[in-house]
């Protein structure tokens, strides 16, 4: 590897690897059916009372326009979007920190606390009380773990064989 000096610091070329959009998207897809079935467990099943409970005592009838065909698409369709994009994070990062559950971890802790930071808002406004908050941002961090675990491990460098 040739490195480059000035003064006091030290270059080194950049090494490009090319992604493997292929696996990127299938990845990003298992992830998403993962995001998906466990965001349906928790809002149906887990904390769908008390969270409709809290979502109607903000402002009576908000939990059902929360339910409605459209809103659940765009749920669905944002929750695979969000899978392909963990895993593209993965991908990115993957050349500097190697691959791995370590490397998947980053990429999820990273969505994660961004979603800490964009659902702030909910428990500001009284729209959650802190402890159904922090309740989906723990069932959130186990969410993205594991979706990023799942979508990595599809993900490799490796070309298909032309």
């Amino acid at each position: 590897m040739n490195t480059v000096r000035c003064g006091n610091c030290i270059h080194f070329p950049e090494v490009s690897m090319p992604m493997n959009t292929k696996k990127v998207v299938v990845g990003g897809l298992l992830a998403g059916v993962i995001l998906n079935a466990v965001d349906f467990a928790t809002n149906t099943f887990i904390l769908g009372a008390r969270m409709k409970a809290e979502t109607d005592a903000f402002k009576p009838g908000l939990s059902e326009q929360m339910m409605t065909g459209s809103a659940i698409t765009s749920y669905v369709i944002m929750d695979f979007v969000l899978g392909i994009a963990l895993v593209w994070t993965y991908a990115a990062i993957r050349p500097r920190f190697g691959p791995g559950l370590r490397t998947a971890s980053f990429a999820a802790i990273l969505f994660w606390l961004l979603a800490l930071i964009f659902n702030a808002p909910f428990r500001q406004m009284g729209l959650m009380s802190p402890g159904l908050w922090w309740t989906f941002a723990f069932i959130g961090l186990v969410n993205f773990l594991i979706a990023t675990w799942a979508g990595a491990a599809v993900y490799s460098e490796e070309t298909a064989v032309a």
